[in-house]
């Protein structure tokens, strides 16, 4: 099918969230050439989560008593910033490197590919253990040629690490998971308990007033709370001392947040949450499904310790199917459930190619945040307490149903030259940053950061005044 622009995958995102139609008329989404070299729609990707989030937000304020505003999203800006962690910039220079270096496909005894994911520490040395080879890339590609692809794939798992093989479209759509991804829906909104609704009164900005607490790494779930930072939420990131981190991407996607460090497994820091969870009106993780379980954090425990409590997930291969609890990343998904050998055989190649971004996780992060201020919508109409369920393969799906352009493989990659009118210069804790600014501008509250990128742990585990 040819490929949706952003303007009417927009409108699909709408429908599928039940929202009001007459407010797709203030979202202004102009089409243009391709600005990534793909067979995929990923520009439409972009240009229509990002405005859907920025929308959201507007009518947001619209519900608390501001004015109705347009929303204008520019197709190549919006494809810049679904790149953010590339054009990043400190002090004059690159982030330092965010993938390890064995991570990457290989080519299996068997002749299938497998992409492996590294960039954990933990990860990597449970690959080379079980691959019992030195770190470097021949080492474990000799060693890979005494494996068969979906074997190694299954050996991974079974040891919580993350590697998939990879698939072609009508392989994943035969794969249990891959059926049980298309019965899912897109965004799942659903009430999960009774509270009254909340008042929301009046506030400069969208989202001002809004606590989040945002327990999720890597870039969609951390894009997601930037992205409600942008709009005003104060947004207070808990992370864990005990977990490794990708430092680049908690520079690019911090902006907008405080930090503030809890392990879970002590008690006293679990008590600590509570309280905070108690005074949220978000909560935000992108743990496996069922991994915050048992610390006393799943979304019934939740609602009952904060009624009209907005509860939204994140994961990588959706909460239900046999991979449900399965670890993943935007490049194993995209390994698996088809789009690198789709992508591949669009560029007349046969090893893994990946797309022009790590397009599922960003588009994830706006899903999320568009779900979030959509429940946060309802909660003030109708009460309740809200639950929000978004997945990188559910999302895949839905870059697939947006449709193909062939002739855009032959797009220019864009360099930070070509991107430079969206760079904006942030003081930070790590120094002068040079980022991408957010793409969606609205008329009568501009979106923007009031606050800078700081390191992991800068700020204490409190809430704001409101």
């Amino acid at each position: 099918m040819p490929a949706l622009t952003g303007q009417q995958a927009l409108a699909q995102l709408w429908a599928a969230a039940a929202l009001d139609p007459s407010a797709l008329e203030r979202a202004l989404l102009p089409a243009g050439a391709p600005p990534l070299p793909s067979s995929f729609a990923v520009g439409a990707l972009a240009q229509a989560s990002i405005g859907a989030s920025a929308l959201m937000a507007a009518e947001f304020w619209r519900l608390r008593g501001g004015a109705a505003q347009t929303v204008t999203v520019d197709l190549a800006h919006a494809a810049a910033e679904f790149r953010s962690e590339r054009y990043l910039r400190v002090d004059g220079a690159p982030a330092p490197e965010l993938w390890d270096a064995i991570a990457g496909p290989y080519r299996c005894g068997d002749g299938r590919w497998v992409r492996i994911h590294t960039n954990f520490p933990h990860h990597r040395d449970g690959i080379l253990r079980l691959l019992d080879c030195r770190h470097d890339k021949d080492s474990v590609a000799a060693a890979l040629q005494g494996w068969r692809a979906f074997e190694f794939e299954q050996a991974v798992a079974e040891r919580g690490l993350v590697a998939t093989a990879m698939r072609s479209f009508d392989e994943w759509d035969q794969h249990p998971q891959g059926q049980a991804v298309a019965a899912l829906p897109l965004l799942d909104i659903r009430r999960i308990g009774d509270a009254p609704p909340l008042a929301r009164p009046f506030a400069p900005r969208p989202l001002q007033g809004m606590r989040v607490l945002d327990l999720t790494r890597i870039i969609a779930g951390p894009v997601g709370g930037r992205t409600l930072a942008a709009h005003g939420t104060d947004v207070l990131r808990i992370t864990s001392p005990r977990l490794p981190s990708i430092p680049p991407l908690d520079i690019d996607t911090g902006r907008g947040k405080r930090n503030a460090e809890l392990d879970l497994r002590q008690a006293a820091d679990g008590e600590r949450l509570r309280r905070l969870l108690a005074e949220a009106d978000v909560f935000v993780q992108g743990y496996r499904p069922g991994a915050l379980d048992a610390l006393g954090f799943d979304p019934e425990q939740a609602a009952r310790l904060r009624p009209g409590i907005v509860y939204a997930s994140l994961s990588a291969y959706g909460h239900a199917g046999p991979w449900a609890e399965r670890r993943g990343f935007d490049s194993l998904v995209q390994t698996a459930s088809g789009f690198n050998h789709a992508e591949a055989a669009a560029f007349g190649g046969e090893q893994p190619r990946a797309l022009p971004a790590q397009a599922l996780d960003h588009a994830a992060g706006y899903l999320l945040a568009f779900g979030i201020v959509a429940a946060l919508a309802r909660q003030m109409r109708e009460g309740g307490s809200w639950q929000v369920q978004v997945s990188l393969a559910r999302t895949g799906l839905w870059l697939r149903q947006l449709g193909a352009d062939q002739a855009a493989c032959a797009a220019a990659d864009p360099g930070l030259e070509q991107v430079a009118p969206w760079l904006d210069d942030y003081a930070s804790g790590f120094g002068n940053l040079r980022a991408v600014r957010h793409a969606a501008r609205l008329s009568l509250t501009p979106a923007h950061w009031a606050l800078s990128s700081m390191p992991l742990g800068s700020h204490a585990t409190e809430w704001l005044p409101r």
